[in-house]
């Protein structure tokens, strides 16, 4: 499966197609933006690079985002996202989830916070969740990948660090909302199927573009 893509809708047609495009390779020969786009557009601050487009794709609703499978970030399109979330998801809340001993305490007061707060960013959120100082950086860090391992967060974009004459002034932001409030505000349904039923019609779609290799790696993910 080849793809050369240089423009933004280019992109879009591929994340389209192929269902989920992550980062960087993660899936035995299938695509990621990295390998489907040239080196040289990456960090170029132009329309053609992809660092932009990353969250370019959640802000415009196109695609789901945030490192969803094994740590890594990954591009989900709108058609199946409900079916990943199902798979990789829970249906209990993060507060029950929470009372049943299987999320972190961390986990919970910081999706409580972006849920009070849709879009915050992450320096925002670390300083409300009392995580500011440096050595509670890797508990801050471990509490947003457990949030979007379970795809109960998604990065919705980033916010630009401005002076006090609104001019850019160092590194941009993440910026996070719950899955709940990114679907809603982007018109994607609650799919009512049970997990496997998620499971199967994902391995159904990628059995017809991956590789045996591919099929195996995601039969893992999708376990």
């Amino acid at each position: 499966m080849k793809y050369e893509v240089k423009t933004y809708e280019e992109a879009i047609n591929v994340i389209n197609e192929v269902g989920i495009l992550p980062l960087a390779p993660l899936i035995p020969d299938f695509p990621s933006l990295n390998t489907i786009t040239r080196p040289e557009y990456w960090h170029s601050e132009t329309e053609f690079d992809p660092w932009i487009w990353r969250t370019k794709f959640s802000t415009d609703g196109v695609a789901g985002y945030g490192k969803f499978i094994k740590k890594k970030s990954v591009l989900v399109s709108r058609q199946f996202l409900p079916y990943v979330k199902r798979v990789l998801g829970y249906q209990e809340s993060v507060d029950e989830r929470y009372f049943n001993g299987t999320v972190s305490k961390e986990a919970l007061d910081i999706y409580q916070l972006i849920r009070q707060e849709e879009g915050i960013d992450t320096r925002a959120l670390r300083g409300k969740a009392g995580l500011k100082d440096k050595d509670k950086k890797r508990i801050f860090e471990n509490a947003l990948l457990e949030l979007q391992g379970s795809m109960d967060i998604v990065i919705s974009g980033i916010q630009e660090k401005r002076n006090e004459l609104g001019e850019k002034n160092g590194w941009s932001s993440t910026a996070f909302e719950t899955y709940n409030s990114w679907i809603t505000r982007n018109g994607i349904d609650i799919i009512s199927i049970d997990k496997e039923q998620a499971r199967q019609f994902l391995m159904a779609h990628f059995s017809n573009i991956c590789s045996a290799e591919g099929i195996k790696r995601l039969g893992k993910i999708f376990a």
